[in-house]
């Protein structure tokens, strides 16, 4: 395949054959080697064929080999005559991250670090397919689909100033919980409120090295400041929703007698019966995980508390902010010279509006929309702030994590005869799990260098750093 250096951080696939687009890819020289190992170009590639899709096929420097759509993949498509595609979402439907700030910094936190992880990892349910202790009737999980973080701050799981600091306020407007599935309503009965295992996580970090002044006093963060990362999804009601409407656009795509390059890129247009039916129940699964992602965080702030022996006020746990990695939205972007509306798909991809935006929360509108880059568990994170490139190039869209190296098979051969959980301890990073092979597969050397990722986006101009992160304890499924 044809790939042409733009200059240092960008990649160009040209239109050939039945390309409607180019690729852009958001890459330096050494990523770029790493992305040619796996199929992730040509899926670039496969995504600039589909009906209605603008600008570029795009890819993040995080991209690896997904279903369909490559993971760190963003395409949009025109609102009227466009796709939608279940694949270009992923399985874990808005699956994403949260950041907490507290008033604590490193020195506080040391002596209580141990026991805390614990209590964390007793009271956040973690692991694959995991149940916690909320049971919720088929009438009450139609609310939650409906009415996303609202539903748990309504019930006494966070507090309204959280809504101001998540995308969306926490729910995605047209979603219908009455199109999905019995099968998907019932796994999502006795989910909510737990992590989930495979890259889910609850970290503790310390604010190592501010980069942006203004930007992080916005955000409420400090030098050898404790934060919170908490990263998982909607669980096994939204990959139900996925799987449930794969089959959906299979027919679709028979019926309208789409040409596609690769059965997993399935889809149907937007405005057909399926289209909207599937953008329905995606928005109800994504608000499934912003309501999971808040009953986590109401659960850790009381972990804090408990351990620590310190209320609210003296631990001051607030939201920085939430955002989504799978999801497909409708959103206005100017094209051409002028605004209409797309379907945006961001697979592997963080949302990461410029300064000045009416869809960020007022407080942050001088800085830009806080952009969350977890890395991996023994080395950083990353908070950016959205900037103007990312208007102008990638639908407002910056990378969502370091992206892996290694499949999980892979990772989990190269970890044979060692001990993950030991080299972390080493470290002085304190880890508590639920699965051994998962903890293998999710080991740093699994995933690209976080910090070379998260230049190319500062570089490029899609967003600007602000603080890194370094852990110091953290529960995995």
């Amino acid at each position: 395949m044809e790939i042409k250096r733009l200059d240092d951080y960008r990649w160009e696939i040209p239109a050939t054959g039945a390309m409607r687009v180019p690729g852009l890819v958001f890459a330096d020289a050494e990523l770029i080697k790493e992305i040619h190992r796996d199929g992730s170009l040509k899926q670039v590639a496969n995504v600039a064929q589909l009906p209605g899709i603008i600008g570029h096929s795009l890819a993040m420097p995080d991209i690896h080999q997904g279903y369909g759509f490559p993971i760190g993949g963003v395409a949009a498509f025109d609102f009227e005559e466009g796709i939608i595609s279940p694949g270009g979402v992923g399985y874990d439907i808005n699956c994403g991250v949260r950041l907490m700030t507290s008033a604590l910094s490193v020195s506080d936190l040391k002596p209580y670090l141990t026991v805390l992880i614990e209590r964390l990892y007793k009271d956040i349910p973690s692991g694959l397919g995991s149940t916690g202790p909320l049971k919720l009737s088929k009438a009450e999980i139609k609310k939650v689909l409906t009415n996303g973080a609202g539903w748990a701050v309504k019930n006494g799981f966070g507090e309204p100033g959280d809504l101001n600091h998540s995308e969306e306020g926490g729910a995605m407007e047209g979603a219908d919980p009455e199109v999905l599935s019995e099968r998907a309503l019932e796994r999502g009965l006795k989910q909510l409120g737990t992590l989930g295992s495979g890259n889910h996580f609850l970290e503790l970090d310390r604010v190592d090295e501010i980069f942006d002044e203004k930007a992080a006093q916005a955000f409420g963060l400090f030098k050898d400041q404790v934060t919170v990362l908490i990263h998982s999804g909607s669980r096994g009601l939204g990959y139900q929703v996925c799987d449930d409407f794969l089959k959906t656009m299979m027919k679709a795509v028979n019926q309208e007698e789409l040409a596609l390059p690769d059965r997993q890129l399935a889809c149907a247009f937007i405005q057909s019966k399926p289209g909207r039916k599937y953008f329905a129940a995606m928005a109800a699964a994504a608000n499934y995980a912003w309501a999971n992602r808040q009953v986590i965080m109401h659960w850790t702030r009381e972990s804090f508390e408990k351990t620590l022996g310190l209320g609210p006020r003296d631990l001051r746990m607030n939201l920085v902010y939430d955002v989504a990695h799978n999801i497909a939205k409708k959103e206005r972007h100017e094209v051409d010279g002028r605004e209409q509306w797309v379907c945006v798909h961001r697979k592997g991809a963080t949302r990461a509006f410029p300064p000045t935006h009416p869809d960020i929360p007022a407080d942050y509108r001088h800085v830009g929309q806080p952009v969350l880059i977890p890395g991996d568990m023994g080395r950083s994170s990353f908070v950016l702030a959205g900037a103007a490139g990312a208007m102008e190039e990638s639908f407002g869209s910056s990378c969502h994590g370091a992206g892996r190296v290694l499949s999980r098979t892979a990772a989990r051969k190269k970890a044979k005869g060692r001990s993950i959980y030991g080299e972390l301890e080493q470290q002085g990073i304190v880890v508590r799990f639920s699965g051994r092979d998962t903890l293998a597969e999710e080991m740093p050397e699994a995933y690209k260098d976080v910090t070379r990722v998260v230049e190319v986006v500062h570089q490029a101009g899609l967003a600007r750093k602000v603080a890194r992160l370094k852990p110091l304890g953290l529960i995995k499924g």
